[in-house]
Order: structure tokens, then C-alpha cells, then sequence
């Protein structure tokens, strides 16, 4: 009975782990992948109050569009459970991709 207990609550820590602090850290560090790049001042221009052009790093707005991507998965995962328990249904991962089915 006890390691029943042990084995739910170590799902319990994983679940919560990725989903309530691992979605607000990719997209934390999908911020951080943006802000990436370097300030170049005008032409001409030697003082640090010039205006500076910001240019965004291409590897840096990669790392955000996958950080992103991965948030907005997991988002309509979340959406996807609800809905579906909502209708009667379960979502298995029995193949690769999620699949609704019928609750047995």
C-alpha cells in the first residue's frame, strides 16, 4: 500500500516539475533567446547614448521559436486532457502522437 503511495506521488513530482515549473522556464528562456544580439551604434557615431541599432541574432530567434513552440504544445496538450475528459474520453499515447479514446 505504501509503495502504491511512493509510486503516485513520484508522478505527482514529475507532473509538476515539467508542467507547472518547466512551461514558464522555456518560455523564460524564450525571452532570453530574443533579447540575444549585439548593439551597434550609427555610422559615425562614438557616443554610448547614440542611437544604437539592435540586431537580432538568427540563433537566438531560433531558440525562441522552439522554446515557444514547446510552450504552446504543451498548452494545448493541457487544453487537449481537459476537453476530452470532459467528453467521456481519455488521452493515450499508446503511438507516437496523442490519441483520444474512449474511456474502458
Amino acid at each position: 500500500m505504501f509503495s502504491l503511495f511512493l509510486q503516485d506521488a513520484w508522478k505527482v513530482l514529475v507532473y509538476s516539475l515539467v508542467l507547472g515549473a518547466g512551461l514558464p522556464v522555456a518560455y523564460a528562456l524564450g525571452v532570453r533567446a530574443l533579447a540575444m544580439g549585439g548593439a551597434r551604434g550609427g555610422p559615425g557615431t562614438s557616443a554610448p547614448d547614440a542611437a544604437t541599432v539592435v540586431r537580432r541574432s538568427p540563433v537566438g530567434t531560433f531558440l525562441a521559436t522552439v522554446c515557444f513552440l514547446v510552450v504552446l504544445g504543451g498548452v494545448a496538450l493541457g487544453l487537449t486532457y481537459v476537453i476530452a475528459s470532459g467528453q467521456g474520453k481519455v488521452l493515450s499515447f499508446d503511438h507516437v502522437y496523442p490519441t483520444l479514446v474512449p474511456k474502458s
